[in-house]
């Protein structure tokens, strides 16, 4: 056993992944309605991480996955662009200073957690090919 096993273990699998997609994209919808109107950038740019959860998740190969036409492998390559979306979203929009940056900041780790923690080979074996998006 690697040191690496005993300090990270991968104990996500698709389900529990799919099942916590779902629920931050509940999480950025709701910010998205708590800024609109008092902060148009951070309700925006919520908005935006929330679309991009639920397109990959409704597009992804595990339980919960609608059209099911991405890996799940590929799904954790594109979840690591999302957390670096919300995470330097506030830089790009020019809020990084304001209270409402520190969700994203929040979420932006937890989903870098949620990467770590996920075991990417264990796909449901419905068919989607690892290497490839179709």
């Amino acid at each position: 056993m690697a040191l690496t096993d005993l300090v990270l273990r991968k104990t996500i699998g698709p389900a529990q992944h799919a099942m916590l997609d779902y629920g931050v994209v509940a999480t950025f919808l709701a910010m998205g309605a708590r800024f609109k109107g008092r902060h148009n950038a951070a309700a925006a740019l919520a908005f935006i991480n929330a679309g991009m959860v639920l397109g990959l998740s409704l597009f992804t190969d595990y339980p919960g996955g609608v059209w099911r036409r991405i890996s799940f492998k590929t799904h954790g390559v594109v979840d690591g662009f999302q957390a670096a979306l919300a995470g330097l979203g506030p830089v790009l929009l020019g809020f990084a200073g304001d209270p409402e940056a520190k969700p994203f900041y929040a979420q932006a780790t937890s989903e870098v957690g949620v990467i770590a923690m996920t075991d990417w080979d264990a796909g449901n074996g419905s068919g989607v090919l690892d290497e490839t998006v179709e």
